[in-house]
């Protein structure tokens, strides 16, 4: 079924229509119906730097209750690790008698035995090692994955910035559209210009109406998108100041985030381990056997041995030679990996110069041009040397030019972002205990 949206009752449908989404929204969020409802006294929003935001976020992170299991995992691992192997009780009866053979009581020997396995090759020291390296990849990969989470809630920021920026272009559009309409509508009344004209003017300013609330509902959508990183409400407000900062252009960047080289670091660091464990290995553990035999006869005698296994075929050099290369392709991919990203970083810092360049000249250059241009077509047509059409054309014109402008800015802090994710700008908010899995571990007993 479609809905009439001409006549005199067009304004009223469309204004009924408008209602209806923003108490939908409302509904799903009591930010929402609380700016959708202008009746309702309110007091200013605080307003809400990227710091807080990222501070919030990562405040709030709920992955942080996963990383403590993982963390306890990891010292856990540490002290199972550092345990010496079980001794073995072991009970053998001999010369048991045949079937009809008698005298079982005196033919019968029973020896008890405790077995105790010793490690000669330093396999306990290298076995907690091993574990200590792999909790300390566990907390890599867990601040790489709280970097990348800040990198969302920075692009976020972002887009809330970008939405508050097009709700003001909105708002000159509104602005620009409802004189003019009433600049025409008096053309109009005076007989200057056809009914059409005023028509299609009424037509514009019920656009740019609609326009700008659909402006504003983005914006406030934008902000409780922000908001859920920390599960709160989207009642705060973001400076425009800061979107109009460019300052991060003159900065120069840093180096590589240790974050993520650490993660590299830690494989190297878990193969050099395990080749450690694999070598403890290849040394051949004596187990040593004490025990004693009794007889029935009621004879008790002290029974000593010992075994070592034979290394003849197996001398673990395959398991030592994997863990090594395998060392050494973690550290290859950890240059790789520099490499890349320095690269990234380089263009990023150009690319956030030129942004902040274009920026710029578009508020120096562009915009006077096209503002001028908007009042002497507006001049001209209450004299009537232009028509409707270069009035509508000057308007759009300056419009586009503010739209670029807004899209360059938040392409530039869309770039920021990434280049502050990259360097770890922001890793000091992650709280988090670097290597914890091996500083909170008990040391090896001896």
């Amino acid at each position: 079924m479609s809905i009439d949206m001409s006549g005199v009752a067009g304004p009223w449908v469309r204004g009924a229509a408008l209602s209806a989404f923003a108490l939908m929204l409302g509904a799903a969020s009591p930010a929402l119906s609380q700016a959708a409802d202008p009746s309702v006294a309110t007091t200013p929003a605080p307003s809400l730097s990227l710091r807080q935001a990222l501070s919030r976020a990562s405040q709030a992170d709920p992955a942080r209750a996963g990383l403590s299991a993982r963390q306890r995992a990891a010292e856990a691992a540490v002290r199972q690790a550092d345990v010496r192997p079980n001794p073995t009780l072991g009970l053998t009866v001999e010369n048991l008698p045949t079937l009809g053979a008698g005298n079982f009581m005196g033919l019968t020997q029973t020896t008890l035995t405790y077995d105790q396995r010793l490690e000669r090759g330093e396999d306990r020291m290298a076995r907690t090692g091993l574990a200590r390296s792999e909790g300390d990849l566990v907390m890599a990969r867990a601040e790489v994955a709280a970097l990348d989470r800040l990198e969302q809630v920075q692009k976020t920021w972002a887009e809330a910035l970008s939405a508050d920026a097009l709700v003001e272009i909105a708002r000159q559009r509104l602005d620009l559209a409802e004189r003019f309409q009433a600049e025409v509508q008096r053309r109009v009344d005076m007989a200057r210009d056809p009914l059409f004209a005023g028509a299609r003017a009424e037509a514009e300013l019920a656009q740019a109406q609609i326009d700008f609330d659909q402006a504003e509902v983005t914006a406030r959508i934008s902000r409780i998108t922000l908001a859920k990183f920390w599960d709160g409400a989207g009642d705060f407000s973001i400076d425009p100041d800061d979107f109009e900062d460019v300052s991060a252009s003159r900065i120069v960047a840093g180096e590589v985030a240790e974050a993520d080289l650490a993660v590299f670091q830690a494989q190297s660091a878990i193969s050099e381990a395990q080749a450690r464990v694999e070598e403890a290995r290849a040394v051949p553990d004596p187990t040593v056997s004490v025990g004693v035999r009794h007889m029935w006869a009621n004879d008790v005698s002290l029974v000593f041995g010992g075994s070592i296994p034979l290394q003849r075929y197996d001398r673990n050099q395959g398991a030592i030679d994997r863990a090594r290369a395998e060392g050494v392709a973690a550290r290859a991919d950890a240059d790789a990996l520099r490499v890349e990203r320095e690269r990234e970083i380089a263009r990023l810092q150009v690319q956030l110069l030129a942004r902040a360049n274009e920026a710029r000249r578009i508020r120096e250059e562009t915009l006077p041009q096209a503002e001028r241009a908007v009042v002497l077509v507006r001049e001209g047509f209450a004299r009537g040397g232009f028509t409707y059409n270069d009035v509508m054309a000057a308007h759009a014109a300056l419009l586009q030019t503010r739209a670029r402008r807004v899209a360059v800015l938040q392409t530039f802090h869309n770039d920021r972002a990434r280049l502050d994710r990259l360097t770890g700008a922001h890793a000091d908010l992650i709280g988090l205990a670097a290597h914890g899995a091996s500083q909170n571990t008990p040391e090896m007993q001896p």
